[in-house]
């Protein structure tokens, strides 16, 4: 065997290697992944929200969601205290501890969307909280 064909016969080998591991790496991206948490089976409708004094803006996510529902009006504006016990980490948030009393200004109250009530099948109060706890919408629970 020359020179020659052993080049030739280790560069199939290696296309043929990196054949597999994009097909194995492709297969890996569309294998079903189980949801870590019930609140999975609603993550179309955490990322549908749109901010009500904003319309083109999104509430956010799941991972900006805390369920809040603890709420009361104070000297006539709005409150409620952070009640989420769920573990942070999964859901890729900051942590906002229990009992965190959060002012709901009166133009991030998320009543409806499109002139439609919004619904909220989260079984919670929702509050979009940015990291610096701004918030970005309020949706009380129920609706659905």
């Amino acid at each position: 065997m020359t020179a020659e064909d052993r080049m030739e016969r280790a560069l199939k080998i290696f296309l043929a290697i990196v054949v597999l591991v994009t097909l194995a790496l492709g297969l890996m991206g569309i294998v079903k992944v189980r949801a870590h948490d019930e609140d999975h089976n609603n993550d179309a409708w955490y990322g549908s929200l749109l901010q009500p004094d904003n319309p083109n803006a999104s509430c956010c996510g799941l991972a900006d969601a805390y369920w809040c529902d603890d709420y009361y009006a104070r000297d006539g504006k709005a409150y409620c205290r952070i009640t989420d016990d769920r573990d942070d980490a999964p859901l890729k948030r900051p942590h906002v501890d229990i009992g965190t009393e959060i002012l709901i200004p009166d133009y991030k109250l998320k009543w409806e969307q499109n002139g439609k009530p919004v619904g909220n099948p989260t079984g919670h109060s929702v509050v979009f909280l940015s990291s610096m706890l701004h918030v970005f919408c309020f949706v009380e629970n129920g609706g659905v």
